[in-house]
């Protein structure tokens, strides 16, 4: 089944994203599931890649389940160290320690 993305879904998954504080991460899925849409992590990350274009979002506390950056941005460990989250020697957030508990 597709899902029709408006505006007001983008909206909802900013609005969730902009409440992550700084030095906490959330996951694509717990995202997805703040909004009523459990099984639309790849949803967020797609909304989370364009989000500049609907303003300034700390996108970067988002990572995925097992706590691993988004491809391709090295800016994202950058900002997340600067707020003080460490990583694994994976080069991994450890969850357990850092996820938000926004749920």
């Amino acid at each position: 089944m597709k899902t029709i993305l408006d505006e007001d879904l983008i909206y909802e998954i900013l609005s969730v994203v902009e409440e992550i504080p700084p030095g906490k991460v959330a996951a694509y899925g717990q995202v997805a599931r703040l909004i009523g849409r459990e099984n639309n992590a790849r949803l967020v990350g797609k909304v989370l890649s364009r989000a500049g274009l609907y303003g300034s979002y700390p996108c970067h506390r988002v990572v995925n389940a097992a706590g691993r950056l988004a491809p391709g941005w090295p800016e994202q460990r950058k900002r997340l160290e600067a707020e003080g989250v460490t990583f694994r020697a994976n080069g991994t957030v450890d969850m357990k320690r850092f996820q938000w508990d926004g749920e």
